[in-house]
């Protein structure tokens, strides 16, 4: 039995992160099915895709980490902490012999064992950066994640754009749109909009601009 566990979210200023872990007996079905990394697909085949791993796979694990309880944990304990922390709660309930992750950690191998290090069971780890590109079951998770965050990001817009009448955008901070939806909003209300992560330096560059404008009125 084997395991991919991947994340899609990590770099946003707004909406979640997202950890998704696929179990597949082997990753033949996915090989015949040309299952990549999710970035070099388009959101179309990646919606088909997603249903048929979830169809074919012998298990699945999707785990959403809310930009509030990003923000809480920020103040504890490093990103990268955090996502150890996300993998190893998707990975114990797969409970592979062999799993495949997407190393978040410049260092490979600490990665996976710091995984390894909150797991009761000691699977065979393999932990690689570029990982969905290069073994299928991890494609196969990082398809999971990027579906179910861009689903839970169209459930925000959906809320959120009725009250600017402007388009939120994908939520990376270099996304123009969400540069200027985020800028608006605080003009308007005074403060960030839900689901912004407030540790993220754009969040806090934009609110430092609103107040220096609000010295400079007086």
């Amino acid at each position: 039995m084997i395991s991919g566990a991947d994340e899609a979210g990590r770099g946003p200023v707004l909406g979640p992160l997202v950890v998704a872990g696929v179990t597949f007996k082997d990753d033949s079905k996915l090989v015949e099915n040309k299952i990549r990394d999710s970035k070099k697909l388009s959101p179309t085949r990646r919606e088909v895709l997603a249903k048929m791993i979830k169809e074919i796979a012998i298990n699945y694990e999707v785990l959403v980490i809310p930009a509030k309880d990003i923000d809480d944990m920020r103040k504890v304990m490093t990103l990268n902490e955090i996502e150890v922390n996300a993998f190893t709660k998707v990975i114990k309930k797969l409970r592979p012999e062999v799993v495949y992750v997407d190393s978040a950690d410049v260092n490979e191998e600490r990665f996976g064992r710091d995984i390894l290090s909150g797991l009761s069971f000691k699977p065979e780890m393999i932990s690689k950066h570029k990982a969905d590109d290069i073994y299928p079951v991890v494609g196969a998770a990082s398809i999971l994640a990027k579906t179910r965050r861009d689903e839970e990001v169209r459930k925000i817009a959906d809320i959120l754009e009725k009250k600017l009448n402007l388009p939120l955008g994908s939520g990376y901070p270099a996304d123009v749109i969400t540069q200027k939806f985020l800028k608006s909003w605080v003009e308007k209300f005074n403060n960030l909009p839900p689901h912004t992560r407030k540790s993220w330096k754009t969040a806090q560059k934009i609110m430092d601009e609103k107040s220096i404008r609000k010295l400079d009125d007086f």
